[in-house]
């Protein structure tokens, strides 16, 4: 069906870029109209965090790769939390479009599926961005830890939020209601984040559970961003970034696959 002119105005090539623009900003708002919620309590949570195993174990613990205990941990805590916001933003905003039933107005306008998934994953990947940026100056002005690698730490960052951004909108997307969104999270989410590197390094594992670790994504996206904010890690960075890219690619082409089809979208 050809497209109206009034819809068409502002499609360059094969991309409308005004709809891919709008569904992004309209996700970035979203997140940012709570932002006490969004950006305000993942602070309070990494800092929690921070203070919690610094006074339980902090003192009393040896070094971990060279470095101190809370300067080891403080990456792992950050990209912990960009991860699991960057997750809960995409799929949030899915699950609470089919449960309201206003899904509709997000799959009539004259958007490709990969448009509708860059304009979500966009939310998910600036949440992230952002709520890094935040947890990053608190750790300046608290640890006086600055990024060693910048631009490393911001390449990982990005990767986490649009890797967990995805799966984020691919869990959204198969989802019904909350509770299913719930147990994704729980046996799912929260144990990738948790047992992937973020409070130990995986080289005091044992051989089996060590081998384990490097299938994990995740374990890369911390490693990474470690080695971008410290200086040191578990693995190259270089083979971080690209089996991180990998499994975005292959986690999207689904979640776009559920988009073209329809896949729980459409009655």
């Amino acid at each position: 069906m050809q497209i109206p002119l009034e819809q068409n105005e502002h499609r360059f090539g094969a991309v409308n870029w005004m709809g891919l623009y709008t569904l992004a900003q309209r996700e970035t708002l979203r997140f940012l109209a709570v932002w006490t919620q969004t950006l305000l309590a993942p602070l309070v949570t990494a800092g929690l965090f921070l203070l919690i195993f610094n006074i339980a174990i902090g003192p009393s613990r040896s070094d971990v790769m060279g470095v101190p205990f809370l300067t080891f941990l403080a990456p792992g805590i950050m990209m912990m939390t960009v991860i699991q916001n960057a997750f809960a933003n995409t799929s949030s905003s899915m699950v609470i479009a089919k449960v309201q039933g206003n899904i509709v107005d997000t799959l009539m306008p004259p958007l490709s599926p990969l448009e509708i998934l860059l304009g979500y994953l966009a939310g998910g990947i600036i949440r992230g961005a952002m709520i890094a940026c935040v947890v990053a100056i608190a750790l300046v002005l608290v640890l006086g830890l600055a990024p060693q690698n910048p631009l490393i730490a911001l390449i990982f960052i990005v990767l986490g939020g649009a890797f967990m951004g995805v799966l984020g909108l691919l869990a959204g997307i198969f989802a019904n209601k909350f509770d299913q969104m719930a147990a994704i999270t729980n046996f799912i989410v929260t144990p990738l984040a948790f047992l992937s590197g973020t409070f130990y390094s995986v080289e005091s594992l044992p051989p089996i559970l060590n081998r384990l670790s490097h299938v994990n994504p995740v374990f890369y996206l911390i490693d990474g961003l470690r080695f971008g904010m410290i200086g040191v890690s578990d693995s190259s960075p270089w083979l971080g970034m690209a089996v991180c890219a990998g499994a975005t690619l292959v986690v999207g082409a689904v979640t776009w696959q559920m988009l073209r089809t329809g896949y729980r979208l459409k009655a």
